[in-house]
């Protein structure tokens, strides 16, 4: 296959991007969007050219890295497919593919298609965990917990923290990925101590770091690589008033 890419590159933060057009000949349909960029790059460095910046570390759909906006959907046309699980065969033989990184203003620019979402991190650090010391772990069937709880803590836990649903939301919003993190605790009895806690000091954090709010677009759901439903917004809506209403008390 022989393919034009035109690829976003951005030297800094502080710099002006654009458009730069490159040429991926013998792109084999059985590669990984990934490495076909590999190999674009592997040219470029021949060349003496800088090679093009993007995230990426498992390449297996699961760390969440791969941030890649692809003929303006982000991961691409693929539904529910992380950009390193896109393969080439996706496409046709001339096609034109257009690069772009994560836009959001949360998630400033590092360098080409790279963008940092530290805020993630930090909306995580601000309530997204459990610090009651259990102990060792319990007998399996001591906490008893329905097929269908179980379940939808494991759908809300699959979020694996690309930010696609921020990329794809018009006003950047990061509802999808937070109501994720909230109901994988808020369903299970391990979660139940810093319930209220959690739901507040995570709502805010996401404020705090200039995300957008939900306006019900839906456009979150439909680019999850991990297919998150919208379901779980209407939960973390419901757990952060339960946390007001709590805090009132």
């Amino acid at each position: 296959m022989k393919l034009t890419l035109k690829v976003w590159r951005q030297k800094g933060h502080n710099d002006k991007g654009s458009l730069v057009e490159y040429q991926a000949k013998d792109v084999s349909p059985d590669m990984s969007f990934l490495e076909m960029l590999d190999v674009v790059n592997e040219g470029l460095i021949k060349k003496g050219e800088d090679a093009i910046a993007f995230d990426s570390d498992c390449r297996e759909g699961i760390c969440g890295m791969c941030s890649l906006v692809i003929n303006g959907k982000p991961h691409g046309p693929e539904l529910g497919t992380a950009t390193c699980q896109l393969h080439m065969r996706t496409f046709s033989d001339g096609d034109t593919i257009v690069v772009e990184p994560f836009r959001a203003r949360a998630f400033p620019p590092v360098k080409d298609l790279a963008v940092d979402r530290s805020s993630f991190d930090r909306i995580m650090q601000a309530g997204g965990y459990v610090s009651v010391n259990t102990g060792n772990a319990p007998e399996a069937n001591a906490n008893l917990i329905s097929h269908h709880t179980a379940e939808k803590a494991m759908d809300a836990a699959a979020c694996i923290g690309c930010g696609a649903c921020v990329a794809a939301c018009p006003n950047a919003s990061a509802m999808l990925f937070v109501a994720a993190k909230v109901s994988q605790y808020a369903l299970l009895p391990q979660g139940q101590p810093e319930r209220a806690k959690r739901a507040m000091a995570m709502r805010e954090a996401m404020d705090d770091e200039g995300f957008g709010n939900c306006s019900n677009e839906y456009a979150c759901e439909a680019a999850c690589p991990k297919d998150i439903k919208v379901e779980n917004i209407a939960r973390l809506n419901r757990e952060h008033l339960r946390a007001m209403i709590c805090s009132d008390e």
